[in-house]
């Protein structure tokens, strides 16, 4: 009976190492087929790199014979030193191009920023300039160039000049006759006259002495005798 209790447990022990022995050769399996998995990787890694530099080297010959040429141009301008001098320089001001950078980071953004405003300003000013067609404001600027240039042409040097020397005297005359009062007997008379010009004129004496019974006439003709008055005393230093 001992002798097969001792034969069980050794059939145990050996069942327990068979075991372990099956868990470690899984572990290794498994470990052999992580590395076969990352060996396969890294040649595919160093195949595509191979791929890569075969690819890039005569763009790379290019670039570097392109450059041994465009240096050859420029050696006898471009020293040395002055390269030197000029990064240090660059190294110096690091912060203030930081600066730089971030403001046109700012202005990029403020760009972006007013790019919607501008479209809106842009809209507007096209409606208002077709608004503007639309009225005859430049058809008016157009005619007022043309009587600019009528103007321009109808006068000499001279004319300028004198134009010149008396435009207090013309602005004063031209402030007194827009004046309201003015502006309105002129109104007046020309409605008046435009009326009556298509009505026929008795011109015998008796119409004209049944005229002067108005009084309107009269005093017009009073008026009229008064301004002549002033026409002459103005013209009589000149007859003189």
């Amino acid at each position: 009976m001992f002798a097969t209790m001792q034969t069980g447990a050794q059939g145990n022990e050996m069942e327990t190492a068979f075991a372990d022995l099956n868990r470690k050769l899984d572990l290794l399996a498994q470990q052999v087929a992580y590395l076969t998995a990352q060996a396969q990787q890294a040649e595919r890694a160093r195949q595509a790199r191979e791929e890569l530099t075969r690819d890039l080297m005569p763009v790379a010959n290019d670039v570097f014979r392109l450059a041994t040429e465009q240096l050859a141009e420029t050696q006898e301008y471009v020293d040395l030193n002055d390269l030197l001098r000029l990064f240090k320089r660059l190294l110096r001001n690091t912060p203030m191009l930081e600066r730089m950078l971030d403001q046109l980071e700012s202005a990029s953004e403020l760009f972006d920023t007013m790019m919607p405003l501008s479209d809106q300003t842009f809209e507007k000013a096209v409606d208002t300039l077709q608004t503007l067609e639309q009225k005859g404001y430049f058809t008016f600027a157009r005619g007022g160039m043309q009587i600019a240039d009528n103007i321009v042409t109808s006068f000499t040097a001279a004319d300028v000049k004198k134009l010149g020397d008396n435009i207090v005297l013309i602005l004063n005359v031209i402030k007194g006759m827009t004046q309201p009062e003015i502006m309105q007997f002129v109104h007046n008379t020309l409605l008046i006259a435009e009326k009556e010009v298509e009505k026929p004129v008795d011109m015998s004496l008796r119409a004209l002495f049944n005229q002067l019974r108005d009084p309107n006439v009269r005093r017009g003709l009073a008026l009229t005798m008064r301004v002549l008055s002033v026409v002459g005393a103005q013209a009589e230093p000149s007859a003189n």
